[in-house]
């Protein structure tokens, strides 16, 4: 159940960045409105640390891939814009809760470089977290 408590802990963090834009969700259906900015995000989890033997923790490792689409030919300022958003609010040492679980933001999130992608420029913030899990 940990995956589900790291998933809700860092889409809820997402949604508390203002200006609120619509966001796709994985596995939920979404249409994107012509002409309107619109994020993704899928959280991917990476092979699990063990630290410790026999007592059941673990560290849960990965990195919640947050996309940015903004209307193609405007310029890019307004996706970096938003992206900036997104690492303030994802800054290196935030924490987040769900439940039992706390999930850290380990390092200051990466802004990948900006590409045309259909009638979108599409800019990648990768934020890279870890959790301590106990099965």
């Amino acid at each position: 159940m940990s995956i589900i408590a790291i998933r809700a802990a860092i889409e809820i963090k997402l949604a508390t960045i203002v200006p609120v834009i619509s966001t796709a969700y994985e596995n939920v259906s979404f249409t994107p409105v012509t002409g309107t900015p619109y994020q993704s995000i899928f959280i991917m989890p990476a092979t699990p640390s063990n630290p410790t033997l026999g007592d059941g923790f673990y560290r849960a490792v990965g990195i919640a891939q947050i996309s940015l689409f903004y209307p193609l030919l405007e310029g890019a300022q307004a996706a970096e814009a938003r992206a900036q958003l997104i690492r303030t609010a994802f800054k290196r040492g935030t924490a987040m809760i769900s439940g039992s679980v706390s999930v850290m933001v380990d390092t200051t999130p990466e802004i990948g470089q900006g590409r045309a992608d259909d009638d979108r420029w599409h800019v990648p913030v990768r934020v890279r977290w870890s959790a301590g899990v106990i099965a």
